[in-house]
This record gives C-alpha cells, structure tokens and sequence, in this order.
C-alpha cells in the first residue's frame, strides 16, 4: 500500500502566516481591505482571501486610492509607499515580517552613515550591496532604503562586476541559500583591496535557511516527491532544487490537479512537502487527491 507523509517542517514562515491572520482579522471586521501585491506568492491561498474580500492591487493602482486600509505584505515596502499611503489618507495594516523590518533599519542605518559629510571625505565611494532577486518585492523595499543606490547581486557571478577598489557593505535578502552567500563573502575577501573595507552582515531568516537541510533529508527518505509551491516562489525554487538534488524523482507542481499518477508506478513512499510560501492545506489537499485515485 502506498505511503504518504506530509513534511511537518514545511508550509507557511512566521512572516507569511502573520500577514495572512492580519489580513483574516480585518476582513472579519467588514468593509474593504486592499493588499498591495500578492499577499503570498501562492496563487490557491491567493484566491481563498479573494473569495473572503481582499483586493490585490499593484503600486499604480494604489496611487489613485484615498481613505481606504491597505495592507503591505510580509516582504516590505520602500519609504515611497509610506509616504504615498499619508499623502492618500491610506490607512497602512503594516504585516511586514519583522526580520525584513529589521534589515530594512540596519541598511538605512548604513546608507546614511555613507551620506554623513564626514564619511564622505574619507571614503565617498563605499558601495552598499544586496545578495538578492532584482526586482523582488523584499529586494525593492532594502533598495528603497538606499534611494535606490545599492548594488544588487543575483548570483555568485554577479559578484565578479563589483570594484574591489572601493569598500563593501554586503546584506543578504532574507531568503536567499546561505551556502551561495558565503561563497560570494569568500570571493570578495580575496579580492578585495588591501585599502577598502569589506563587512557583511548575515541577515538570512534561520527559519528559511534550516529548511534546506530538513526538506533534503525529507526528500531522501521517499521514492517520489511532489513539492508544492507557486510559481513566483523564490524560496520554492530554492527548496525544490535542493529536494531534485538528493531526489530525482521530485515533481513541482501548484495544485493537485496537476499530480500525474505514473509518477507513483513501483513507488512505496510519497513525501509532500513545500515552499515557505505553501499553505498547509493545500498540501493536505494534495495527499487526499492521491488517497483518492488509489482508495488507500
């Protein structure tokens, strides 16, 4: 008979499932309730809080908005939508995560100790960095922190356009591998110059990281896995590479209709597991569709 077993460690971060009670609570008081983005980068939990009345709206649409609650998700905003949401009369139901909060404050600190006048003169050219996703919600708002003059880097390769002449401040994004990240340390350490400063700051969220080595040894202990994650998911595509490494028979898929019941031919064992984006139910759902088709 075959077995299934849903990863205890896997489903939503402390963050995500802060703003989705936020979100709950509010919807439960009545009237209208706008989320600026995806509250989650799930389209299936998505689609559950629009049937309960949230509204997703992009920054363009926020602009035309006034007297209204709006909330700002667990990845953060820049200083702009703050300032925008007070010119408006926008009510902010602030849910971002406190650790992106948190570096947010560390890299404005940093930003303006660059811009103080006496810094200036001794070291005007000091480069903020970011190791992180161009163009991520949570990249948008550390580089709003920056007027948007930090430097963000994608991948290790990226690193190599730095100039090794000037001094480097590097963060990371929240939910980037930890292991990349000190590869790209290792490398500016070794060239950077002997007359530049070079500190970084380890800001991944250890709830993020961790999951790495727990979704592999998840992944090892079954014949198939089939992750659930949405699309626009960084971190699922982080973990789900990390569970086809120790697996090759590892599927990604978004909903259970998408399961393809030959994956499972001569298989004993079916772990279901997630991005830190992926709601519990859903994985549920999916071990039930399979319970299904084969009567277990």
């Amino acid at each position: 008979m075959l077995q299934i077993e849903i990863d205890n460690g896997s489903g939503f971060c402390f963050g995500v499932t802060t703003a989705i009670k936020k979100a709950e609570e509010e919807l439960a008081k009545g009237g209208t309730l706008y989320c600026l983005g995806d509250i989650v980068h799930n389209s299936m939990e998505v689609e559950r809080l629009h049937e309960n009345g949230l509204i997703t709206i992009n920054h363009e649409q926020l602009r035309e908005l006034h007297n209204v609650k709006v909330l700002l998700r667990a990845h953060g905003e820049p200083p702009e939508t703050y300032a925008l949401a007070h010119k408006n009369n926008i009510e902010i139901i602030d849910a971002t995560c406190p650790v992106v909060l948190q570096l947010q404050r560390r890299i404005k600190r940093q930003y303006e100790d660059v811009e103080d006048e006496l810094v200036q003169q001794t070291d005007a050219n000091r480069q903020i960095v970011i190791f992180g996703k161009n163009g991520h919600a949570e990249v948008l708002g550390l580089v709003g922190q920056t007027n948007s003059k930090a430097i963000v880097i994608e991948k290790f390769d990226d690193v190599k356009k730095l100039d090794f002449n000037r001094s480097i401040y590097l963060y990371s994004q929240t939910t980037k591998s930890l292991d990349e990240f000190h590869h790209i340390i290792d490398y500016i350490q070794s060239h950077i110059s002997p007359d530049a400063e070079f500190k970084s700051f380890d800001t991944i969220c250890r709830q993020v990281a961790n999951r790495m080595p727990n979704i592999a040894s998840f992944a090892s202990r079954h014949d198939v896995v089939i992750f659930v994650a949405g699309k626009k998911s960084s971190n699922g595509k982080v973990l789900f590479k990390e569970c086809l490494t120790v697996n090759p028979n590892s599927y990604q898929i978004e909903s259970a209709d998408e399961i393809d019941m030959q994956w499972f031919h001569g298989a004993n064992t079916v772990g279901i597991c997630g991005a830190t984006s992926t709601p519990k139910w859903l994985m549920e759902e999916c071990r039930d569709y399979i319970k299904r088709w084969y009567k277990v």
